[in-house]
């Protein structure tokens, strides 16, 4: 049985540079996966960083059998449904949040952010305001005593910004 790291990725739907974003994903994504024995990575899909990091993590992992890039969705979205072999392709493994899929649709991805944080080891992020959905799952990150990369502030080794 593996030793498994968990890592989940949290960011605003919207990023400024991409490519600046990719290289920092590829940065912390190629260490841990040579540090670790096996590195599950979390991921949603609602957004530009959301996507940043699972193609980072697909670019980073390819050909190497220590990791899986796990989707988790708050709800089974019409996308995933009309798409559902694409998925299931694409990621390792799809998982529908419980607990998230029974509550009102705006509340339904903080729910299952929630349950992501409590699931991982380490939380990478890219969260540049003080508000939003992002930001309260940053924040709770740190109130769980989790250890939080924020990609948006790069000026010391720990990336670590509170706010």
């Amino acid at each position: 049985m593996y030793d498994v790291f968990t890592i989940a990725f949290f960011g605003h739907r919207y990023v400024g540079d991409v490519l600046r974003i990719e290289k920092l994903l590829e940065e912390q994504i190629s260490r841990v996966i040579e540090e670790k024995e096996y590195v599950r990575f979390l991921v949603g899909r609602n957004g530009e960083f959301d996507q940043c990091a699972a193609s980072s993590v697909r670019r980073i992992g390819k050909g190497k059998e220590n990791s899986s890039l796990v989707l988790v969705l708050p709800y089974p979205t019409a996308e995933y449904l009309n798409n559902q072999k694409n998925f299931e392709e694409y990621y390792s493994e799809v998982e529908i949040s419980r607990d998230a899929s029974k509550a009102h649709p705006k509340s339904a991805i903080q729910i299952r952010n929630r349950e992501i944080v409590d699931r991982a080891d380490m939380i990478i992020c890219y969260v540049e305001h003080s508000s939003g959905g992002a930001y309260k799952t940053a924040k709770y990150a740190l109130e769980q005593g989790k250890t939080v990369i924020n990609l948006a502030y790069t000026k010391t080794d720990s990336l670590v910004k509170t706010q």
